[in-house]
């Protein structure tokens, strides 16, 4: 089942997103299958779809939630983030991955971008671990984002974790699928908690949903808590043994962020397609590489040893006038393709700016922002389709 890689807008306009799901019809079966069952929350398809994602990733445990926000939030709080706090995230990201630290009391600082990968730099990170180490603010948590589905330089990241003494979360929301030397991004080879988003323009879908990945039992058993209220059955974890079969305890102040059996169902479904769905990306993404190669644009790039998934394809445009990008912008929208934006430096929205961010706080991120524009990249884009973009892009970058 299969949908059209564009749709008309019904005034006679093809448009073409840039982004969607793909939904089979083994997809719908399986989503079928679980409304026909008796569990429709709470049964035996979480369990399995965290299996799946754990397997394929080389991860010890995997919990599932409602969304990549949620798994980003109950993965500080298993990390005992709390006011008087410190968590680090990219300038360029969703604001989720800032707002989870929000959430728990803490304060959030930024890390400036490198300019190649347009991932956290390593390096831009050190000098401000020194700095901060200096002063005594040192941050309890890092966030690394895998933009657009590239790897950060995770062994760079670890290293200053042990040395400067933080753990690590890594923000993989754009990367299921991709793998970083020889491990799967979301084995935690170099952190202590991995979270994917399972939005429906990610690389698979639940059409909501997140899980959050981590090798430490310890933490794992925290996050399945904080899921659901802080309450739990499991015998071990019990602090009075009444041996009785309704017997629960509410341990901690959770939330309600548990996944659905109809969820998981999908995301079970969709993980059979995963590397499908990462090889179309990345065959689309090298033509769109090879067909733009001599136009006055930019992308950012995998660092060595590293495969994307793609999430994302975004071109910097060549251009220090700042009107350029929103003249493109609209003229593709205009045309009916829906490019976007991804993204805004976090500290440059308005929320933030209460805390006391300069506007210019990160130049890297500033610059990269003011160029950047997401063209549409999904596994069911057609040649055509991508031809038809390739072409109005080309035709509004010269005029």
């Amino acid at each position: 089942m299969s949908t059209p890689s564009s749709r008309s807008d019904g005034v006679g306009m093809t448009t073409i997103p840039y982004g969607k799901q793909h939904i089979s019809q083994q997809d719908v079966d399986e989503v079928v299958r679980c409304l026909e069952s008796d569990f429709l929350t709470q049964g035996p398809r979480i369990p399995k779809f965290e299996d799946d994602v754990a397997n394929y990733c080389g991860a010890t445990h995997a919990v599932a939630v409602n969304s990549a926000t949620s798994a980003l939030h109950i993965a500080c709080l298993a990390l005992d983030v709390g006011p008087g706090d410190q968590v680090w995230t990219s300038a360029i990201t969703f604001v989720a991955s800032a707002n989870a630290a929000l959430y728990c009391g803490a304060s959030v600082d930024f890390v400036d971008i490198d300019n190649e990968s347009i991932n956290m730099c390593p390096a831009q990170l050190e000098h401000k671990l020194i700095e901060a180490e200096q002063h005594g603010k040192l941050p309890k948590v890092v966030i690394p984002v895998h933009m657009c589905g590239h790897p950060c330089d995770m062994a760079r990241i670890g290293e200053l974790a042990e040395r400067f003494g933080f753990k690590i979360i890594e923000d993989a929301s754009h990367a299921v699928g991709a793998s970083y030397g020889a491990a799967r991004v979301g084995s935690c080879e170099h952190s202590d908690i991995a979270v994917f988003s399972f939005h429906p323009v990610k690389i698979i879908t639940t059409g909501e949903g997140g899980m959050a990945l981590t090798n430490n039992e310890s933490l794992a058993e925290k996050m399945r808590l904080f899921r659901s209220h802080g309450v739990t059955r499991e015998p071990g974890l019990l602090e009075h043994d009444e041996n009785d079969g309704w017997y629960y305890e509410q341990l901690e102040l959770g939330f309600n962020y548990r996944m659905t059996d109809l969820a998981a169902a999908l995301g079970s479904s969709q993980m059979l397609c995963l590397d499908e769905f990462v090889a179309a990306r990345r065959t689309l993404a090298d033509r769109y590489i090879d067909q733009l190669a001599d136009m006055p644009l930019s992308w950012p790039t995998e660092i060595e040893s590293a495969a994307s998934s793609y999430h994302l394809f975004v071109v910097m445009i060549d251009a220090d006038d700042r009107r350029r990008r929103r003249d493109v912008f609209n003229q593709m929208r205009s045309r009916g393709i829906h490019v976007n934006v991804h993204y805004i430096p976090v500290y440059k929205q308005p929320y933030y700016q209460r805390f006391g961010f300069s506007k210019d706080y990160c130049p890297n991120a500033e610059q990269y922002y003011s160029r950047c524009l997401t063209l549409p990249l999904y596994p069911d884009l057609s040649i055509q389709d991508q031809d038809t973009v390739i072409t109005a892009l080309t035709s509004a970058l010269g005029s």
